[in-house]
């Protein structure tokens, strides 16, 4: 996940080295599936060197904000890809991972959708969460609040993770 932050670090550095910059790359960062807050936590502390706690509320914020558009957009999308031959596979794919995942949030409902989103691991984040709780039919704002709540537990993880224990290694 390093190199991937690295890179993309590399690829926002049109953004500048400012501190508006900086703050920008960890946003954007965030937003992304599959590293989410995590890579942008970890921007922050190793790449970037920013301030540990503007850092997690900016990153929390950047991950939360796609929670709502695929609780409430993403089966109609499937259903439209699912209607396109090219898109077909795309949309299968996605139902599939997450079919596979979705045992872990199936029997806890919201608990086990607030845990899921909180461990701060690759494909555990909000966008697989949201994507399960809207498979399995899930109430739309309670997954939104389990969601939300498990980004912010992924963050507090992730913060003394990335400025305490990578902090030291990193410099």
């Amino acid at each position: 996940m390093e190199s991937i932050v690295s890179f993309l670090v590399k690829i926002f550095s049109f953004l500048g080295t400012t501190l508006l910059g900086k703050n920008i790359t960890i946003f954007l960062i965030s937003l992304l599936p599959i590293l989410e807050l995590r890579g942008g936590m970890l921007a922050a502390s190793c790449l970037l060197g920013l301030n540990p706690y503007s850092s997690l509320i900016i990153c929390i914020i950047a991950n939360i904000i796609p929670i709502p558009f695929i609780l409430w957009f993403i089966t109609p999308i499937f259903d439209y890809f699912k209607k396109k031959k090219f898109l077909k596979r795309f949309a299968n794919w996605c139902e599939r991972h997450a079919q596979k995942k979705s045992g872990k949030i199936d029997s806890l409902k919201y608990y086990g959708l607030f845990i899921f989103v909180a461990i701060p691991l690759p494909t555990t984040g909000a966008w697989t969460g949201s994507l399960i709780a809207s498979l399995l039919g899930l109430d739309k704002k309670k997954s939104f609040i389990a969601a939300s709540l498990g980004v912010v537990a992924a963050g507090l993880i992730m913060l003394i993770v990335s400025y305490g224990i990578l902090g030291g290694i990193c410099g």
